[in-house]
């Protein structure tokens, strides 16, 4: 392994759950303790997070008909907070360009216009292989917004979202392209995502571990993932060492979990019903 790349500021290890169980704490409760005792066989900390309280969310996906944000590695996100029932008034949305290509990825700008604040990662994103303890790269150039007012999302069209985001208008995408929620408007997912705890791979490398439940309903899961994931910086961009043993423990991890896991890559791809 060389040393990170300067454009990487996040890794993000992630595997697929079987979705039958998941909606019973028992399920979570057995498959944490099974992680955690895979750590302490490995020697890797893992501070476990007992109490922790569970996010519900929405989740859904913009595209124009044709998919034409897919078929140029666009993916355009929304994340809904709730409280039981009741829907927060602002969301999160993500534009991100995610690709195999690093070089591919960096060359758009998902940044929106400069008066609304964003933050600005550009992840590598790790996932399993083809076999069981392998592993794979794909990267993402994302641009997340905190705090847009749901009512005020934008219109249903490409030459609305762009507004907020000019890089979309340098697609070769017709402009007056209308754009609709992947898989319809009632494909919204219920998402509940439980922290785990936080694993020590060495020094300044230390990472945030949650399962995410996809859900159609309360009661119905999807999917699951279980993730990992950590900041690079300038002051642990260097150590090897610590880096490579993520790596190995992802893999690792693979062959102990083999009985949860579920083919394929990313949640976005279940929904697009392609893979990614």
């Amino acid at each position: 392994m060389k040393k990170i790349h300067p454009s990487i500021t996040n890794r993000e290890f992630k595997l697929l759950i079987k979705p039958k169980g998941l909606d019973r704490r028992s399920k979570i409760t057995e498959l944490s303790e099974q992680i955690l005792k895979f750590c302490k066989k490995n020697k890797v900390d893992f501070f476990h997070l007992d109490n922790a309280n569970t996010g519900l969310r929405n989740v859904y996906f913009y595209d124009t008909p044709g998919e034409e944000f897919r078929l140029n590695n666009i993916i355009l996100r929304v994340r809904e907070s709730r409280q039981n029932v009741w829907v927060d008034d602002y969301a999160e949305v993500t534009l991100k360009c995610r690709t195999h290509d690093m070089n591919k990825a960096s060359q758009f700008n998902p940044s929106p216009q400069k008066k609304i604040k964003s933050r600005i990662r550009f992840k590598e994103e790790i996932l399993r292989g083809d076999e069981i303890g392998s592993h794979r790269q794909i990267y993402s150039n994302n641009a997340i917004l905190d705090a847009v007012p749901i009512d005020d999302l934008f219109d249903r069209s490409l030459s609305s979202v762009s507004k907020f985001f000019p890089g979309l208008a340098k697609l070769s995408i017709d402009k007056k392209s209308p754009l609709r929620i992947v898989g319809g408007s009632t494909n919204k997912i219920l998402e509940a995502c439980l922290p785990l705890g936080n694993l020590v791979f060495g020094d300044g490398v230390q990472a945030h571990c949650d399962i995410a439940i996809w859900m159609k309903s309360a009661g119905d899961p999807i999917v699951g993932e279980l993730a990992f994931s950590y900041r690079v910086n300038d002051e642990n961009r260097s150590p090897i060492k610590a880096h490579k043993r993520a790596d190995k423990f992802f893999e690792k991890l693979q062959i102990e979990l083999s009985q949860w896991l579920e083919i394929g890559s990313t949640k976005t791809a279940l929904i697009y019903g392609k893979p990614e």
